[in-house]
């Protein structure tokens, strides 16, 4: 079965933002690449891009990965409320969906707070901190 792995644009701050994620969901980055990388003659990288995160790889749990990159200053910017979907997680349980919605929602706007909802599962919704959507469920199966 193939998976699905989320891929978030950030505005220059992918590695602030990946540095808190990491904080919330421990592991260790599998990959950082840096603009600055690809530069060459043929292809020159703007000083104000070089050290914008070209991709960098989070591993979430077994199977799951989060990504990323900046948007280069010369591609102009992205538009954080328009061109974002949200962030699904399906915790293991309450106690992990309660440490993950508290985590990553500090500092953010919460939209629906973690309850039971009328279909039997535990959920919640907010945009954390950077602007992205996220949603925590538990689903006892």
């Amino acid at each position: 079965m193939a998976r699905i792995n989320p891929y978030i644009h950030f505005n220059g701050n992918a590695e602030e933002a990946f540095t808190f994620y990491k904080s919330v969901f421990g592991g260790e980055f599998a990959k950082i690449a840096r603009y600055k990388e690809l530069s060459s003659p043929e292809y020159p990288i703007p000083e104000n891009d070089a050290n914008r995160i070209m991709h960098i790889v989070l591993p979430i749990g077994k199977s799951n990965l989060l990504m990323a990159s900046d948007c280069m200053e010369i591609m102009g910017q992205v538009t954080e409320n328009d061109n974002r979907n949200a962030v699904f997680i399906s915790a293991e349980s309450k106690e992990e969906a309660d440490k993950l919605f508290s985590g990553l929602s500090a500092g953010g706007k919460i939209e629906m707070p973690m309850t039971d909802g009328p279909l039997g599962s535990y959920f919640g919704m907010f945009a954390d901190k950077f602007g992205v959507e996220w949603m925590v469920d538990f689903t006892k199966v």
